[in-house]
């Protein structure tokens, strides 16, 4: 049954994509014209090219670095933000309004303005920092805060040492809604560090690839390099989300 199950997945999942590669075929030959929209044979014709670059390997390999180091700064961060103001109210009113400043103001503003202040290779770590930052912070906060008062009591009791609280009580609590927050925050680092290369433009970087692409008149080169970070986002995030659910199942065993 459950091989059933996967297999109509996959035949759904084929059946979509080739669904929007014939739409995509159709807007293109609608169209007619390259410097507008490029055709799927081409971009991934361009592609298949880009891949056995070493070139092309490097770039997205410093990308993920720059992104991902600040994903996994603001998922440190957002921790300890977290447990201070899950068990410090006073602390709450401090850092509650700052994040909810973070979460309302556009991407965009928060790349203009960091410019002035760091380097362009510096810049899409920081912005996926700062845009994940709040996401890491409530949902952790709030898989502490409905961490089971009963089972705290019952360690208080029996006077558990704390490091056994944090381990047995309050990580099984907590890791539902961290995988919550990185379903959430994967894609948003992405996206928006890959933002902060366009504009930024630091060396050896996708941002730059796509910028190079759009200011050229590269039609296939602007959707090749679209697609790979699609293409790797899914795959990220599939990955990412697989290897927490392993972790999740150890600690749960669910």
């Amino acid at each position: 049954m459950k091989r059933f199950i996967t297999k109509n997945k996959w035949i759904s999942a084929l059946l979509a994509l080739l669904f929007w590669a014939a739409l995509w075929q159709i807007i293109y030959l609608a169209v007619d014209q390259d410097v507008l929209i490029a055709s799927p044979a081409d971009v991934l014709g361009r592609i298949g090219d880009l891949l056995p670059a070493a070139e092309f390997w490097r770039t997205v390999s410093l990308s993920f670095i720059r992104i991902f180091g600040g994903f996994f700064a603001a998922a440190a961060m957002g921790a300890i933000l977290a447990a201070g103001t899950a068990f410090l109210p006073s602390l709450r009113m401090i850092i509650a309004p700052a994040l909810s400043v973070v979460k309302a103001t556009p991407v965009a503003s928060f790349i203009l303005l960091a410019l002035v202040w760091l380097r362009s290779s510096q810049l899409s770590l920081f912005i996926s920092f700062l845009m994940v930052l709040p996401v890491f912070w409530s949902n952790l906060e709030a898989g502490i805060l409905a961490t089971d008062r009963e089972l705290l009591e019952m360690a208080n009791v029996f006077r558990v040492p704390a490091r056994k609280r944090v381990q047995e009580i309050y990580l099984p609590s907590i890791l539902p809604y961290f995988v919550t927050a990185c379903r959430s925050g994967i894609g948003m680092a992405w996206k928006a560090g890959i933002a902060a290369e366009v504009l930024g433009r630091p060396a050896h970087s996708i941002g730059k690839e796509i910028y190079n692409a759009k200011i050229y008149l590269e039609t296939v080169d602007l959707f090749a390099w679209t697609l790979i970070v699609i293409i790797l986002s899914m795959i990220l995030e599939k990955l990412f989300l697989f290897l927490l659910g392993k972790i999740r199942m150890q600690h749960t065993g669910k």
